[in-house]
């Protein structure tokens, strides 16, 4: 993966994530993950970092049918009807 991602160099992560998980990324792929942990003692809604923009895209996927349940049989079609959910996406943002 990594020269695949040749640019990469942090991974956002929720809290469920954390461990040997984060040595492992680092020693064997040389990058950083940074994780994210949800605190229940604010008062105030307060957006973690990088966090909202994750799980503003999931939100993104759930109005596109194809992509609510896994429909698809290969792994390579379920990562066309991504492709095609984020052209579309982006093509009514181009219209604004």
């Amino acid at each position: 993966m990594r020269y695949r991602f040749e640019r990469m160099k942090k991974i956002y992560a929720d809290g469920g994530y954390r461990g040997e998980l984060v040595e492992d990324v680092k020693n064997n792929l040389g990058w950083d993950m940074v994780i994210t942990l949800h605190t229940d003692v604010a008062a105030e809604f307060k957006p973690l970092p990088k966090r909202w923009i994750v799980e503003r895209t999931f939100s993104w996927f759930e109005n596109f049918r194809r992509l609510s349940k896994n429909y698809e049989y290969s792994v390579a079609s379920s990562e066309a009807m991504i492709y095609l959910a984020f052209i579309a996406l982006m093509l009514k943002y181009l219209n604004y």
